[in-house]
């Protein structure tokens, strides 16, 4: 009976210790140059892209290219534009990848809403998969969060991608009340 609690005890504080260390591994993605924010949530995702003043794009690879790749795009956009038009748009340009074939939009929700737009396609003989988070921040502004990968890869790292999307967030000196100061003050 003791034997079992002591092998019981030890498992817990293995499975806490491994938690904690997964959890630590989490790093937040802040640059001066950009006015978004998100959690990386495991280490292996690596800044291949850092945005510069004149190029706001961020890129990481997890791993490899092949294993999941994301780009982080700002997409100015007219006040009343839907978007649903902003994905159109997107999907016009995708059209001419080999094999491309459209997969299903869904709503997403995180700190901000938007929609998640899947595709497939081939790339050097290999079956390859696209997941776009399109996180709308304001009337006129949208980020189009584009993760691409070996189709099969991709879908194992699911669960991160939508973390990434779910953590998104404007920072708050870019925020909705601060953005309207700056027009006010022009």
């Amino acid at each position: 009976m003791k034997t079992t609690k002591l092998s019981f005890i030890i498992s817990m504080a293995i499975g806490l210790f491994f938690a904690a260390t997964v959890s630590a591994q989490t790093q937040t993605f802040s640059d001066e140059n950009v006015e978004y924010t998100f959690e990386l949530p495991a280490a292996t995702w690596k800044m291949t892209v850092k945005p510069l003043p004149m190029s706001p794009n961020v890129e990481y690879v997890y791993g490899d290219k092949s294993d999941g790749h994301l780009e982080v795009r700002k997409i100015t956009i007219k006040a009343n534009e839907m978007l649903s038009d902003t994905i159109d748009r997107e999907e016009a340009r995708l059209q001419f990848l080999q094999g491309y074939v459209t997969g299903r939009a869904e709503s997403f929700a995180g700190k901000l809403k938007g929609t998640v737009f899947n595709y497939e396609f081939i790339s050097r003989g290999h079956n390859m998969s696209g997941r776009i988070y399109f996180l709308k921040s304001n009337e006129t502004t949208v980020y189009a969060l584009r993760f691409t990968g070996e189709r099969d890869k991709l879908r194992t790292i699911r669960n991160q991608t939508d973390s990434i999307g779910r953590t998104f967030d404007i920072k708050q000196e870019f925020g909705p009340v601060k953005q309207e100061q700056k027009k006010n003050r022009r």
